[in-house]
């Protein structure tokens, strides 16, 4: 007779036992994280005035509580939001350097999708910006080494003298002669110097400007840089305002919509009266199509004697700054206006707001906008890299180099 185990038909901690004791304790877990969860998301949706010596604003979503009571924002890939964006933090405080951490730790723009890119940059609206001194001396120091807007930003007697053979920027081939003729339209020397002035805005076309009623505090500010001579009339000014120092204008506007000046020539001087005593600057030596066309908006002012200035940006300048922000991750055929306009507004102003840039075809809080608060034309598809631009604006603002305003202003 062979042996016979008396416990074989009891299962004594066999496997039906072990599943259904790791049953038992994957129900009770549950239950623990069901309870934790339901008292932190009552904890967070009540008002906190002052925590830890910060002041903070109203937030309905999860929220983490380290040991010494404080309050963070939670970093453990669970979704947060934030009932308004008031700006009531401190941009130092232990709160907003995580929040502004979060932006920062995007490396590369495909990393997140963009519902967390938007969601990061919402939640960092709670907390007021301000400049981080070391961190916007350290940017201008390497675009004066790279690029140098106060003396190479514009053409000018000084760096472009007669007889110089200008090379173009995307024509490389082709070479401009400056002959006595051209180089009398050019300036002396450049008309504005390092750090000139204390608070500049420059204002983008992008439709989330619209209903932002941030006309009046764009019209504060020491210098505003516009883009590509947009509509300023009362029923946009509210939100975009109207002081104007500094416009572009790209020759394919003069082209498509005034004939070259060759006869439209009036109701073109018509529309730069809009924007007062303004200065005006046109990539004259992108390509040689451009030339012609940009001579002409200097031509047609000096026989309407008007004394607005009208410079020509520099071949080299653009791309010494296309060669910096494709080190950055912004690769494109040609950068956009609104940046090349910040690069140099970074160089000139002490501190440099941004009204109207965005790069998606919603706000942040992921409504619908146009593309530009105009009209909702968009761009030639590839020719810009627009979302890179605002990814590192983010960046900028991050790091308090920046301030970009999506946000109505109050």
């Amino acid at each position: 007779m062979g042996y016979v185990d008396p416990t074989s038909s009891r299962d004594l901690l066999g496997n039906r036992s072990l599943c259904f004791i790791f049953i038992c304790a994957f129900g009770l877990v549950t239950l623990l994280q069901q309870i934790l969860y339901g008292k932190n998301y009552i904890k967070s949706g009540q008002q906190f005035s002052r925590l830890k010596g910060e002041e903070v604003g109203n937030w309905s979503g999860l929220i983490s509580y380290p040991d010494d009571g404080g309050m963070k924002p939670a970093r453990n890939g669970r979704k947060r939001y934030l009932e308004r964006s008031d700006g009531s933090l401190e941009f130092n405080s232990t709160s907003c350097k995580e929040l502004r951490q979060e932006i920062t730790d995007v490396k590369v723009l495909t990393m997140v999708k963009t519902s967390e890119l938007f969601e990061r940059w919402r939640n960092l609206q709670v907390c007021k910006w301000e400049q981080n001194k070391e961190e916007t001396d350290h940017f201008k120091m390497s675009l004066s080494r790279c690029c140098n807007a106060p003396s190479f930003l514009f053409t000018t007697k000084r760096n472009t003298p007669s007889g110089t053979k200008l090379r173009y920027e995307v024509d490389t081939s082709g070479i401009l002669h400056i002959s006595p003729e051209i180089f009398k339209m050019f300036p002396d020397d450049m008309p504005y110097s390092k750090s000139q002035f204390k608070k500049c805005a420059v204002i983008g076309n992008g439709g989330i400007i619209k209903n932002s009623k941030c006309g009046r505090e764009i019209d504060a500010a020491d210098f505003v840089f516009r883009c590509n001579i947009p509509p300023i009339s009362d029923t946009y000014s509210e939100d975009v305002g109207t002081k104007t120092d500094l416009v572009t204008i790209n020759p394919s506007i003069i082209t498509e919509r005034f004939q070259k000046l060759e006869k439209w020539r009036k109701p073109f001087y018509d529309v730069l009266r809009n924007y007062e005593n303004s200065s005006v600057v046109l990539p004259a030596f992108y390509n040689t199509r451009n030339t012609d066309v940009s001579f002409r908006v200097k031509y047609m002012l000096d026989d309407y004697e008007s004394n607005r200035g009208v410079f020509f940006f520099h071949p080299q300048y653009l791309l010494n700054v296309q060669r910096f922000w494709a080190v950055q991750g912004v690769r494109a055929k040609r950068l956009s206006s609104g940046l090349m306009l910040v690069t140099a507004a970074m160089e000139l102003c002490e501190e440099v707001h941004l009204y109207g840039f965005w790069a998606f075809p919603m706000n942040p809080s992921g409504i619908f906008i146009t593309h530009h608060y105009y009209d909702n034309v968009k761009p030639r598809p590839g020719f810009h890299a627009m979302p890179y631009e605002i990814f590192n604006f983010m960046h900028m603002h991050a790091r308090g180099i920046l301030h970009v305003h999506t946000s109505p202003c109050r």
